[in-house]
């Protein structure tokens, strides 16, 4: 019958007892010490003296002995869902090393089974998008289109008092078009799929930059290698994400969104604005994740910034929220080249 974690630990913390114990019974055995009765002064000096030197030695080895456990709790409690690869290092050959390695083994399978799930529930929702897009430009699109022209038909018979107001009916449906058009790129840009993603970002930040917000500047580098559609598709979702927040909460005058390739192969993606800055309870989220701008609302936070950390974590890449070197909020996305494969494969 094989041993268990605990029942090695109930066999170490006795093999460790049991010899001390014996050390010291041979020791009092063998060296010239009494005991009278009644017990002198001096003896009783010397059995605590022993009694200490024994408590001494059996606490340091059971402090070496149990440190793995010690490493254990603090991991399990600075251990974040979505923070991939935090492992503990199983050097040794004791049975506590062998706890280690099957807990380790333990997030393996955990970060296996939620990067998969995550998969799953992210091309679900790419797949409503691109759905709800379509019918956004098939159905409502087209009915606002012969809406326009049959208003064009009617300003051109009717009187001029009448015109008048049919030519501003005639410009609020043609507002409502252009939204139209602009909600069914926004869920599920063609330009990605058609023009690549450094016009889906040139595109992406024009659009932002054009609805009365905050000025964006582009640096995008193009010709990107080691880049796939899922790797692609997760860099425009944060991008698209970061720039949201930075124009609802932020109340920043301008931003920059760059997306640059080392020599390395390390893709790194950056927004920076110059609003008030994330929220405290952002920035000490640190390199776990957070969110830019203005004190967000819970569901705020727990649905747009929890959503960028989950396809960073798919993809391997680390992202990052926090303040900006000259104010504001600074959101970096790093995608190791290891990982730029993984997804392209």
């Amino acid at each position: 019958m094989s041993r268990t974690p605990a029942s090695a630990l109930y066999w170490r913390i006795l093999g460790i007892n049991g010899l001390i114990f014996a050390i010291g019974t041979v020791l009092l055995a063998v060296a010239p010490v009494t005991i009278s009765s009644p017990i002198l002064l001096r003896e009783l000096a010397v059995l605590v003296i022993g009694l200490v030197v024994m408590m001494a030695a059996n606490a340091v080895l059971l402090r070496a002995s149990l440190s793995p456990l010690e490493r254990l709790t603090a991991l399990m409690a600075r251990l974040d869902s979505l923070r991939s690869r935090d492992r503990l290092s199983a050097t040794g050959n004791g049975d506590l090393f062998q706890l280690v390695d099957q807990f380790n083994a333990m997030l393996d399978r955990l970060e296996a089974d939620r990067s998969i799930s995550t998969a799953v529930v992210l091309d679900a929702q790419e797949a409503e998008r691109r759905r709800i897009a379509q019918e956004l430009h098939d159905e409502i699109g087209q009915s606002l289109t012969v809406v326009l022209l049959e208003l064009k038909s009617v300003v051109d018979r009717a009187p001029r008092e009448v015109a008048e107001e049919l030519r501003g009916v005639q410009e609020v449906v043609r507002s409502s078009l252009d939204e139209v058009r602009r909600v069914a790129r926004r869920l599920r840009p063609g330009v990605l799929d058609d023009l690549g993603l450094t016009s889906a970002l040139n595109a992406l930040a024009a659009d932002f930059s054009g609805t009365g917000g905050p000025r964006v500047t582009r640096r995008v580098q193009s010709g990107l290698a080691g880049l796939g559609p899922d790797t692609e598709l997760v860099i425009y979702r944060i991008a698209q994400e970061s720039l949201t927040n930075v124009w609802r909460h932020s109340g920043a005058r301008s931003a920059e969104l760059s997306l640059t390739q080392d020599e390395d192969g390390c893709v790194v993606l950056r927004v920076v604005d110059d609003g008030s800055g994330p929220p405290a309870e952002i920035t000490a989220a640190g390199a776990a994740g957070g969110t830019g701008g203005r004190p967000l609302s819970k569901d705020t936070a727990g649905s747009g910034v929890h959503g960028m950390r989950e396809r960073a974590m798919l993809i391997g890449a680390q992202l990052t929220i926090g303040p900006a070197g000259g104010g504001g909020t600074e959101v970096e996305l790093k995608i190791p080249p290891a990982a730029s494969r993984r997804a392209a494969g």
